[in-house]
């Protein structure tokens, strides 16, 4: 399922010692601090290979951005794919007029090393944090892997070398940057937002190697001081999908492109196809989706996202039926051209 349903909804919010029900009271209260930002997640710019990739499709998630207030602007990883020849898409983007930020996506590492990407992105280094408006933001970096006893960073596309030869070489941070996240949690003196690339909500194999150690911080930060962390967001696995755990929300934003088919389906007419090349290998969205974000700190969490549909009508069911190819989600969760709206509070306990 790609959206919340009532039972799981519920479900989750039962099992979450944090969530607590909204009161009168509460909801005549103001709040302390508001942020609004716009999120998107693996957009992809790969001219020649991949659709969108045009300075026109990111422009339409910045002026969005404009259009609804917005404070900053956000990435999910997978922003582009080359070098020195992307770099004036990114400058595009660090030169907005609004704030913008990176979160470091595998394929942002297909052309360059770990120190080249930094320069691109003008980042100091590839995880960081900022606090904005009553809020603290931790930008983490998932892109390492573990090899014959070595941590490695992804560089010049090493993860697909060193995947052939080891499948259990999966994204993760690191011990280091564990306890780099702990510690940066512990000390914000603001309710905390992370952000990666992959899912911490999803288990390893799926989602970033050492999830359930991220998990384990957020929760124990929780326990020490209620309502600490209060949103998780990653892209990379292009779906749409929010999941209630022990009292945080837990984002899966969708790409705001397309979805990978893993094999050519051969669906869409030659003359999509032309100068690129992997436009048969996807299921292209008809728009760019992206999330415009409201939060609180007395716990309101909002998503405004927005619907958009697929190119020639070729959805995913459309493809398998034709083609038997499935897309890349491996634990039922669907392929859909939208990112869902949703409005909650999620409050600490009063001990």
């Amino acid at each position: 399922m790609n959206s919340i349903s009532r039972k799981s909804f519920l479900g989750g919010c039962l099992a979450a010692p944090l969530v607590a029900a909204a009161s009168g009271a509460a909801k005549t209260q103001e709040p302390k601090g508001r942020v609004r930002f716009c999120a998107f997640a693996d957009i992809h710019y790969f001219p020649k290979v991949f659709p969108h990739s045009t300075f026109d499709w990111l422009d339409k998630i910045l002026g969005r951005a404009v259009d609804k207030k917005c404070d900053f602007v956000i990435h999910m990883g997978d922003f582009v794919h080359m070098g020195k020849a992307s770099q004036d898409y990114v400058d595009h983007y660090n030169n907005f007029q609004l704030p913008t930020y990176h979160t470091p996506g595998n394929h942002d590492f297909d052309q360059v090393t770990p120190e080249q990407r930094m320069e691109s992105f003008k980042l100091q280094k590839l995880h960081y944090h900022f606090d904005m408006n009553g809020f603290r933001f931790i930008v983490t970096d998932t892109n390492h892997v573990v090899y014959e006893g070595k941590t490695f960073h992804y560089g010049l596309s090493n993860y697909q070398k060193i995947g052939r030869k080891d499948e259990k070489a999966i994204s993760r941070l690191g011990g280091e940057q564990l306890e780099w996240l702990k510690a940066t949690i512990e000390e914000s003196p603001y309710p905390c937002i992370i952000t990666g690339h992959d899912s911490y909500e999803r288990n390893p194999g799926i989602g970033s190697g050492d999830a359930p150690e991220v998990r384990r911080i957020i929760d124990d930060a929780n326990r020490r001081n209620p309502g600490r962390v209060k949103l998780v967001i990653n892209g990379h696995q292009h779906c749409d999908y929010v999941r209630i755990l022990n009292g945080v929300c837990y984002l899966d934003l969708n790409s705001a492109s397309y979805q990978f088919m893993y094999r050519a389906h051969n669906l869409y007419p030659a003359e999509d196809c032309q100068g690129l090349r992997m436009m048969q290998q996807v299921l292209a969205y008809n728009d760019p989706i992206n999330a415009v974000i409201t939060l609180d700190t007395d716990g309101l969490i909002q998503i405004d996202g927005m619907e958009s549909s697929f190119h020639r009508g070729i959805t995913r069911e459309i493809c398998q039926e034709r083609t038997g190819l499935d897309s890349i989600s491996r634990d039922g969760r669907l392929t859909t051209a939208r990112v869902q709206s949703f409005r909650m509070r999620l409050w600490p306990e009063i001990s």
